[in-house]
């Protein structure tokens, strides 16, 4: 076996009149992130884990935002495209876990509905995806509100 780690981080202003998309679930609240694409934060987070395992660069290499193809694009639908880019590079995801940073809103009761779409965008089992969240006790931007960040490791298998 040979074994890759790969982490990713992604973090976005949270803007009025903008849908909150974090792990393809649209989550109520009354903003959202800015971006060129749906801004998803968990998504970027998990695509960049995996093109750094890979060796393969980062999402603004692959996905630019000066392509406006990718104006307001499915992260989950880039995240697809990624794993075929990573398997087509003698890859297979053995497992992602990830990180949502963010003081609002309460995230845990969408958790489950995150992790199956990261996994069904992976092309793994649910089991193979852990997401969590946490809040910076009103320090920082995402303390303050300002914005939401993520984080992600992942482990790839050649």
């Amino acid at each position: 076996m040979n074994l890759k780690i790969g982490q990713g981080y992604d973090a976005h202003r949270l803007v009025p009149e903008r849908a909150l998309i974090l792990g393809g679930v649209s989550v109520p609240f009354d903003k959202g992130l800015s971006g060129h694409s749906d801004a998803d934060v968990l998504t970027h987070a998990v695509i960049d884990a995996l093109l750094g395992a890979a060796g393969l660069g980062d999402i603004g290499k692959l996905f630019p935002d000066s392509d406006t193809k990718y104006k307001n694009a499915n992260s989950l639908s880039l995240l697809r495209e990624t794993v075929c880019l990573v398997k087509d590079n003698g890859f297979t995801v053995t497992n992602v876990d990830a990180t949502i940073v963010a003081q609002q809103p309460k995230l845990s009761p969408y958790r489950e509905q995150m992790r199956a779409n990261l996994a069904d965008g992976l092309g793994v089992d649910a089991s193979r995806v852990n997401v969590k969240f946490t809040t910076e006790e009103g320090m920082g931007f995402t303390g303050r509100g300002e914005g939401v960040a993520a984080m992600a490791v992942c482990l790839l298998n050649t």
